[in-house]
């Protein structure tokens, strides 16, 4: 006796839906293993690593009354005291690869960070103290930015900042000096500032910024001279700057070693 078509084509419909059903269970099964492999390991491989965050808020309404309006550009490198290897850690995209509308480099917006990674005359940056497309980046405009840079538990730095806000003009640094005939023929303004800390990589401390002082281009050649009482709005554009020691998060790509 023969039995119904339609009944054998639904119980092999069935069969083959239970079949792919198995495979699929197999399949979230095994990816979901790989998951949890893969984030244990990269538990496993955070701890003992030691990451500096430097944290920086910009001060916007001080932005805004400049003549540009735009970000500051900055530039943040560790040295070693000991020594003196330096890394950047990050530097505004328009200083590292000198986009500056036309000129190929303005030393003056950042002079200290040009005289000690910008190697030749075309102001190109050494690749070992810069890696390419890695501390780079473009000038950020939220009020918050934070950067990391891994480092060795326990080890001492010295953190840099150098910041510079064009167009910050004042009766110090006026755009046009009439008296002296000179002309502020990049816009800068306010000479760039440079901050620093002393860090000691120990999870769980912060360390706070001083300021130490302004620095000048001179003649193909960096000064850094004490802040003036010429240096106004300047000293306010970055209020508040800090370096927190943290155990980084596990992450599948990270470009922070150092």
């Amino acid at each position: 006796m023969y039995e119904n078509p339609e009944k054998i084509l639904i119980a092999g419909n069935q069969k083959s839906n239970i079949r792919m059903k198995k495979k699929l269970l197999w399949g979230g099964i095994s990816i979901a293993g790989l998951v949890i492999i893969v984030l244990g390991w990269e538990f496993i491989n955070t701890l003992g690593r030691t990451q500096l965050q430097i944290n920086i808020h910009q001060n916007k309404e001080l932005i805004y009354l400049s003549t540009f309006a735009e970000p500051p550009q900055f530039a943040i490198w560790l040295e070693d005291p000991e020594t003196h290897r330096l890394m950047t850690v990050f530097v505004t995209h328009r200083v590292a690869v000198g986009d500056w509308e036309g000129k190929a480099n303005v030393p003056v917006a950042l002079p200290r960070w040009f005289e000690l990674f910008k190697v030749n005359k075309h102001g190109e940056a050494d690749a070992e103290k810069v890696p390419p497309l890695v501390v780079t980046g473009a000038t950020p405009k939220d009020d918050y930015f934070s950067v990391r840079a891994e480092v060795k538990p326990g080890s001492k730095w010295i953190c840099w900042v150098e910041m510079n806000l064009a167009g910050d003009f004042n009766d110090a640094f006026p755009q046009e000096d009439i008296q002296n005939f000179k002309v502020d023929e990049f816009s800068n303004g306010q000479p760039a500032l440079l901050y620093w800390a002393e860090v000691k990589a120990e999870e769980g401390r912060v360390f706070d910024f001083e300021l130490a002082g302004k620095s000048i281009w001179d003649n193909g050649k960096t000064r850094v001279e004490s802040v003036s009482e010429g240096i106004t709005t300047a000293q306010s554009v970055f209020d508040e700057m800090n370096i927190e020691v943290i155990q980084p998060k596990p992450k599948l790509i990270d470009r922070n070693r150092m």
